[in-house]
């Protein structure tokens, strides 16, 4: 049966409107041109990116990992490029008192076998102190490799919560790009998956129709009773997104031990 947008005998409240295929394929088609010109403007962007100068530092700066103190340049493991996500950290907390905004794009980093492929080495670094940071990386069951830079100055150490790229050569070290914030966003595919669906991404900024369903709330220290929260910062046991003495990033509950919890351990600290 043929239907048009506004039919109101066959709209579902909430959801998009009913066509036949050959309309919902002129719609597709009007929008594929959009999508088209996104790539192409996307693609200039990352051509700027590599006209971008660099920046040299010292490559014997040290960062410490599972085998103690290392110089910065051993993280390319010999190849000639580098990108490393800084994973923000709160010292003394327990693991559900981590950033999850970190926690998921650390774990949608988890492997990089075919950055390595392209001849590209990959590495989490931090602020936390070392052991703490690996009962962390132990607990989420995380495989890519993690460093403490602590004590070192940026570009190595610095402010956290951003993918920066390093390009070497020979023994020379050089910064070539950093980006935070939104600019995070291409290395969590679920994210884009989600940007396909008809929901979207569920958070209280985007764009919806009207009758949409709204973004995950909660009553909490994020802003009152009834505030937006991200979906993806933390949930309950039962799954549902929340800010709450028992909730965690997504991912550990996956983890073996993460029970409901009593405190999120950082005093003082609210989202």
């Amino acid at each position: 049966m043929t239907t048009t947008p506004d039919d109101p005998t066959t709209a579902l409240p909430g959801r998009p409107p009913i066509v036949d295929l050959a309309t919902w394929q002129a719609a597709r088609d009007e929008l594929l041109v959009r999508e088209k010109a996104h790539t192409r403007a996307g693609d200039a962007l990352a051509a700027a990116r590599r006209r971008l100068p660099m920046v040299e530092l010292d490559g014997a700066v040290e960062v410490v990992g599972p085998d103690g103190p290392v110089p910065f340049l051993d993280l390319f493991s010999g190849r000639d490029e580098l990108v490393v996500y800084k994973h923000m950290w709160y010292d003394g907390a327990p693991h559900q008192g981590q950033c999850e905004g970190c926690t998921t794009t650390a774990w949608h980093l988890k492997d990089a076998v075919y950055l390595n492929a392209r001849g590209v080495s990959f590495a989490i670094l931090t602020t936390g102190r070392w052991d703490e940071v690996a009962s962390y990386v132990a607990f989420m069951g995380y495989t890519q490799p993690w460093y403490s830079v602590r004590d070192a100055d940026a570009p190595v150490g610095g402010s956290m919560g951003s993918l920066t790229c390093f390009l070497r050569d020979g023994d020379r070290v050089f910064l070539t790009y950093s980006t935070t914030g939104r600019g995070n966003e291409p290395v969590n595919g679920s994210l884009g998956l989600l940007d396909m669906t008809p929901y979207g991404r569920r958070e209280a900024w985007e764009d919806n129709p009207a009758g949409w369903p709204e973004a995950p709330q909660t009553g909490s220290p994020v802003g009152g009773h009834g505030a937006p929260i991200c979906w993806y910062w933390r949930t309950d046991a039962d799954g549902n997104a929340t800010w709450g003495p028992t909730s965690r990033p997504v991912p550990q509950w996956t983890r073996p031990g993460a029970t409901p919890v009593e405190t999120l351990g950082r005093h003082g600290h609210h989202h």
